[in-house]
């Protein structure tokens, strides 16, 4: 693979995610090995040598337009093919959010998140909503909608399981969405330098098999949810 040092993906969108990093990660290989190829050419070529004087090159206008164009065409081709590529990914993770009863408040403050719950009215800023710090608890394999925002500066919510990122900006509510496939304990990391306590800032998402969420939402409301 690939990107095998990359974190397990959980998410069903993170194979999508993967395939346009594959993508620019061969992209971006074959450019290096290409340039320093012809670099290191130009270098063993033209090197200086015992008894062989300097030429005095006067150079040819074409050439050495074809060698500024040519490259700068074959980038902006490889630019194009690669966001076609990646605008349907980015439509799915951005756009295209899927409908779901259960919906989630993530509020980032210096140095931490705060995972509001609305309560068994299904309404947030209500006496019955459950405020957890630096920890959010889903369902495996259900839809999960994210309403992101800040409290003072611009964080960055980030899940290198899910291959999920967004920037969470100050006077903004952002939405976000995710679906985990596989239970377990996954970090949760600011990824926007934030203060002098942004190497501390992290949560942690709890996936559940279905019947284990439902006891911890009893747990949290013991009179139900709705």
């Amino acid at each position: 693979m690939l990107l095998s040092w990359l974190p397990e993906n959980v998410s069903s969108f993170g194979r999508d995610v993967d395939g346009i990093l594959s993508l620019i990660f061969v992209v971006t290989l074959a450019w290096f090995i290409v340039t320093i190829g012809t670099f290191l050419v130009f270098v063993i070529r033209y090197r200086r040598r015992e008894g062989q004087p300097a030429a005095h090159v006067t150079g040819e206008r074409w050439r050495e337009a074809a060698w500024i164009v040519l490259p700068c065409v074959l980038v902006l081709v490889l630019d194009f093919w690669i966001d076609f590529r990646g605008a349907p990914v980015w439509a799915k993770i951005k756009v295209d959010r899927p409908e779901t009863d259960l919906v989630i408040r993530v509020t980032a403050k210096q140095f931490t998140w705060l995972v509001t719950y609305p309560g068994p009215d299904g309404r947030f800023d209500t006496d019955d909503d459950r405020t957890f710090m630096d920890e959010i608890h889903v369902p495996a394999g259900k839809p999960v909608q994210l309403s992101l925002q800040s409290q003072d500066v611009i964080h960055s919510f980030f899940l290198p399981n899910l291959r999920l990122k967004q920037d969470v900006l100050p006077g903004r509510t952002i939405f976000a969405w995710l679906d985990a496939g596989k239970p377990g304990k996954y970090e949760l990391p600011c990824a926007q330098l934030c203060g002098f306590g942004h190497s501390g800032m992290k949560g942690w998402l709890f996936v559940h098999e279905a019947g284990d969420y439902e006891r911890w939402v009893k747990e949290q409301w013991p009179g139900g949810r709705s």
